[in-house]
């Protein structure tokens, strides 16, 4: 018989990461996402001193609860889960573990650090999506997200606020698709239905 961690595993996990301008997107993405569509959404959002405040905005956007990220927070389907400040986030045996950031100045890279710890750590689909932001974050760990069949998708450059992070990934020539963040949330849908 499976635990109850080894069988919540199996579900698939969106990581969601943006930076400036992510806002939008995010609130874009959650307005079209089904609520009961059994996957968990990790918002990993560019934040080093100023508290993350997308927990008390994004849940007048969807009916699934949204939690702040705590050490040890079971991974759960039909939630959306944010990343606090100034941290790097890993998944270990079907929950989350906070570290300290691991890059202090310059660009943030915990997208990246994120998506590869998924690559590694999770038995369910990976669907990665990378909209609005400064810089590349993310970029490189896509084309490990494709490596063990998982999905990545790009926010069209003309319906982002600052395309720098979607044109990166973009450029990586390993997205999916690029799509604007309602068409996201449909193809999330599908996938998730397809599973």
């Amino acid at each position: 018989m499976k635990t109850r961690k080894s069988a919540t595993r199996d579900f698939p996990v969106v990581c969601v990461g943006g930076s400036a301008g992510g806002l939008d997107a995010y609130i874009r993405l959650l307005q079209n996402l089904p609520a009961d569509l059994g996957v968990a959404i990790v918002i990993v959002n560019h934040l080093r001193n100023v508290a993350t405040r997308l927990p008390e905005i994004l849940p007048n956007y969807t009916k699934m609860p949204v939690e702040l990220i705590t050490d040890d927070l079971l991974i759960e389907p039909n939630h959306v889960f944010i990343i606090p400040e100034n941290r790097d986030l890993h998944v270990l045996d079907g929950e989350f573990r906070l570290e300290p950031i691991s890059k202090p100045r310059g660009w943030p890279d915990v997208i990246t650090v994120f998506l590869r710890s998924l690559t590694n750590n999770w038995d369910g689909k990976l669907i990665a999506v990378i909209v609005s932001g400064y810089d590349g974050d993310g970029a490189a760990a896509l084309c490990g997200i494709k490596e063990v069949g998982g999905i990545t998708i790009a926010q069209k450059l003309d319906t982002a606020i600052q395309p720098d992070m979607p044109e990166s990934a973009i450029e990586t020539g390993c997205i999916d698709f690029i799509l604007a963040p309602e068409s996201i949330a449909r193809e999330i849908a599908r996938i998730a239905r397809s599973i």
